[in-house]
């Protein structure tokens, strides 16, 4: 209903991933499949989450007398620091998490981007496939290895590839900082203030102030809060909190979007 709402076509996703198995984290997913199954998808969905999972999906289905027309895969997870699936533009990869159930977070990462071809550069005898070539890096050669065209000449700096990960539930975990190195967006939860530290460290979960000591200490450029307690009716001491640490925070509210530098 969410995405529905939100204008985001659901046929268009191809990987679920599902970070532990506490309700609020894949209930949902029941209602999903069910209106991809009645607006006739096909395209086979993959599916990652901790064992169990699929014993939840295939249950229901059964004693539903249900069936899906299209083909999921499941995929098991472990806590690990994992490349979980990747293709030619990004690499997803575990970060395990501290809680109360096997628990991971999504790293999520840009593969390094072509070299862009100064246009200005480019003459009429400039070949295709040299431009090709240019985009890798490499040179152009003739036959016999000379080089005729250096990339330099024709290229400006490949964009930065981008990163962001999302860590939710999750006690404070220092661990994870060597991973996040100067990623563009750390999501993170923030269930607790600190004067709930003991309720935090009990639950295992954050408080808004470890959300960002971690995405200081890992160089973040921006750090997106969430996984509030439902204690707190109003928000604002809980971005207070955390922006005296790290000031580029921003709570995650329901239906907001992040623009990242490209």
């Amino acid at each position: 209903m969410q995405l529905m709402k939100m204008g985001i076509g659901f046929h268009k996703i191809s990987h679920i991933f599902i970070s532990h198995l506490h309700g609020d984290h894949f209930l949902g997913l029941m209602g999903l499949l069910f209106s991809m199954q009645l607006n006739r998808r096909e395209k086979e969905l993959h599916i990652y989450a901790f064992k169990g999972l699929d014993e939840i999906i295939t249950t229901q289905l059964r004693y539903s007398m249900s069936a899906l027309h299209f083909p999921v895969q499941f995929h098991v997870l472990t806590p690990e620091v994992k490349c979980i699936w990747e293709d030619q533009a990004v690499s997803v990869t575990t970060l395990p998490l501290k809680h109360k159930l096997p628990c991971v977070g999504f790293l999520i990462r840009e593969k390094p981007k072509p070299y862009r071809i100064d246009k200005e550069k480019i003459t009429p005898d400039t070949r295709l496939q040299h431009l090709a070539l240019f985009q890798q890096g490499k040179d152009a050669v003739n036959e016999r290895g000379e080089v005729i065209a250096r990339f330099e000449d024709y290229t400006l700096p490949p964009k930065p590839a981008r990163a962001y990960a999302y860590c939710s539930d999750t006690a404070y975990t220092p661990a994870l900082i060597p991973h996040l190195k100067e990623i563009d967006l750390l999501y993170h939860e923030a269930t607790f203030l600190t004067d709930e530290l003991n309720k935090a460290n009990e639950t295992l979960h954050s408080t808004a102030a470890q959300a960002a000591e971690i995405a200081r200490a890992c160089g973040a450029k921006k750090l997106l809060i969430g996984h509030f307690s439902a204690r707190y009716k109003e928000l604002e001491p809980v971005l207070a909190e955390a922006t005296a640490i790290f000031p580029e925070t921003t709570l995650a509210t329901e239906g907001l979007t992040i623009e990242l530098d490209t």
